[in-house]
């Protein structure tokens, strides 16, 4: 369980102080599909790097199964138990897809464990194994080798920001689908993701609404999303993916 107290975050803004997250406190409980979602600008790439230590909170407190991380570092929340994968995937030239798995998993992973994983994402382990992690991949590819990533830490908390990001719709539904098998499968960990698109909204657990910086709607897919989908900022939140 991870839990958020009275988080702020304040970004210089040409010599002004510019509020970007404003005293959010929250729970995010263990076992849930959680989607955070709302208008762009509302601070939700933000909350997800201040959760995974990439940026530090103004002020509050993050309490993560009764410790205080607050001033831990990426790596020791990562020891911790929190994976954070980012809306651009890095590119790693002359690193494997096999190295990779293993840097993630933190031992020497077989061959054949880290093939389960690339095939757990829809690829075709054969295929990729020994492939670089370079601009020879594309942007759905590289989303999915770094689920697998995720996936190979066997993490509690997994926050992924706008996993959507700049893929094509076959790569789009792929996610769908793994994140389908991910809320089905593993009831040991914890998924937050940052989105907009609602197909992702329509599966989550629970939806969190954040808007210039606040908390604003919280609650089961079911009650949330028709309430979303009849609001003012409806086409911002869900945007199509387009062919």
């Amino acid at each position: 369980m991870l839990e958020l107290k009275n988080i702020s975050f304040s970004a210089d803004d040409s010599g002004k102080a510019a509020d970007i997250i404003r005293g959010i406190s929250m729970v995010i409980p263990d076992d849930k599909f959680i989607v955070i979602t709302g208008p762009n600008g509302g601070g939700k790439s933000t909350l997800a790097k201040i959760i995974a230590g990439i940026v530090k909170p103004s002020d509050g407190r993050l309490i993560l199964n009764g410790t205080d991380i607050t001033d831990m570092s990426i790596t020791e929340r990562a020891k911790a138990g929190i994976g954070f994968a980012f809306q651009q995937p890095v590119r790693f030239k002359g690193l494997t897809v096999l190295d990779l798995l293993r840097i993630s998993a933190g031992k020497n992973l077989s061959v054949s464990d880290a093939c389960s994983y690339l095939s757990e994402v829809g690829l075709c382990a054969k295929d990729y194994i020994k492939r670089e992690v370079n601009a020879s991949l594309s942007g759905g590819e590289l989303k999915r080798i770094e689920i697998a990533t995720v996936m190979a830490r066997n993490i509690s908390l997994a926050v992924f920001d706008e996993p959507e990001a700049g893929i094509d719709l076959w790569s789009f539904n792929n996610l769908i689908r793994i994140f389908e098998n991910m809320r089905k499968a593993d009831k040991n960990r914890t998924v937050v993701v940052i989105s907009h698109q609602e197909r992702l909204l329509k599966i989550a657990d629970e939806i969190i609404v954040l808007s210039d910086g606040q908390l604003v709607k919280r609650g089961p897919s079911a009650e949330i999303m028709p309430e979303i989908m009849q609001s003012n900022y409806a086409q911002t939140i869900c945007p199509k993916i387009e062919d």
